[in-house]
């Protein structure tokens, strides 16, 4: 069986990352952030550009996988990581030109999964997280946790544009031992 990249289940681990990374990167987290609030791949992450996401409530993308258009609002937290990683550390290492990509390395040149990969690891490492962690991590533990606080498969499923909800629910983790605790503790 392959060695599949899992959601982070634990919502204490999802803090614990997202409190590490505000230490050390301000962009780290806004992208942690940005995966675990909206259920974006990762290659649409970082196709962001400044002015894609400055002063906006929704963003509105063409999905680079599916070639779909999507659109979403931005919640509040999203927002204000956003003035503050502008405002705080991109300005201070470049010049905010709107048509630039939001996340870029230290050559300036757009960030790529593989630094996202390294950074996601190392913190996951650090911090005494087991799970197969990778950059689809982020999207897996959004959709994990929408699923957990609305337990609505079928909106889920068009969130993440699967084609059924048996292939949204295996995407998430959701196993037999949870559908299992479910039907256990359901009555009518």
């Amino acid at each position: 069986m392959k060695n599949l990249v899992e959601p982070i289940k634990r919502k204490e681990d999802v803090e614990a990352i997202e409190n590490y990374l505000a230490v050390h990167s301000i962009r780290n987290k806004l992208i942690w952030v940005f995966g675990t609030n909206t259920g974006l791949r990762i290659s649409d992450i970082l196709g962001l550009n400044i002015e894609d996401v400055k002063n906006k409530n929704y963003v509105e993308i063409k999905e680079r996988k599916t070639g779909k258009y999507k659109r979403f609002p931005l919640n509040k937290k999203l927002k204000d990581l956003i003035e503050e990683y502008l405002s705080k550390e991109r300005l201070k290492t470049y010049s905010i030109v709107e048509e630039e990509p939001l996340f870029v390395g230290k050559h300036h040149h757009r960030l790529d999964r593989s630094q996202v990969y390294r950074f996601l690891n190392d913190t996951c490492k650090k911090l005494g997280i087991s799970a197969n962690i990778g950059t689809h991590t982020m999207r897996k533990t959004f959709g994990y946790h929408f699923y957990k606080k609305y337990n609505d498969v079928a909106l889920l499923q068009k969130i993440l544009n699967h084609s059924s909800p048996a292939i949204t629910l295996r995407y998430i983790g959701v196993d037999q031992d949870e559908i299992d605790i479910s039907y256990n503790n359901f009555e009518l």
